[in-house]
């Protein structure tokens, strides 16, 4: 249930903010250039609620792993971290970094840098996907902690450090 409503929480926070900034494309038909405004405090929370969406399916990933339990039933789960990561940099646009965000400033200085960790961060839960799919417990587990590096590795360069304040 948690996989499911993470993954909504994350198409529809995803699909309000966009590269550019202010403004979101209307969802409505790709031949009208309707735009909506886009409220910064509104990206803000719905990257922080997604963050904690993703906790939780990770979390629950690690409870299957360490009870040896059926990691085919974690692929939605995986998917869900997979295409929040794709989505991840256009949670972020500018004008964004608003208080109380997590992020550093370089978020918005170094996007290259931020976007290939981001990149990296996808292609990494993709593989978690495939691999729980294909039911490989051991190679699922492995690459569980791949997944966590990379996210680990975003966080590390691109959010305040929580001990800090």
């Amino acid at each position: 249930m948690i996989a499911i409503l993470g993954s909504a929480l994350v198409l529809a926070a995803a699909t309000g903010a966009n590269a550019g900034g202010q403004t979101a494309p209307a969802a409505s038909t790709p031949s009208r250039a309707v735009s909506v405004p886009v409220d910064p405090a509104a990206i803000l929370a719905g990257r922080k609620a997604a963050f904690l969406l993703s906790a939780a399916n990770f979390g629950g990933m690690k409870a299957v792993i360490d009870s040896g339990g059926d990691v085919t039933k974690q692929a939605f789960a995986a998917r869900s971290l997979a295409n929040w990561a794709k989505a991840l940099p256009g949670m972020f646009p500018p004008g964004s970094n608003v208080a109380p965000t997590e992020a550093l400033p370089n978020v918005w200085t170094d996007r290259a840098g931020f976007d290939a960790k981001a990149a990296a961060y996808a292609e990494a839960a993709g593989k978690l996907a495939a691999l729980a799919k294909a039911g490989d417990k051991p190679g699922f587990a492995a690459q569980w902690g791949e997944v966590g590096k990379t996210c680990g590795g975003c966080h590390d360069t691109y959010r305040k450090d929580d001990k800090k304040g």
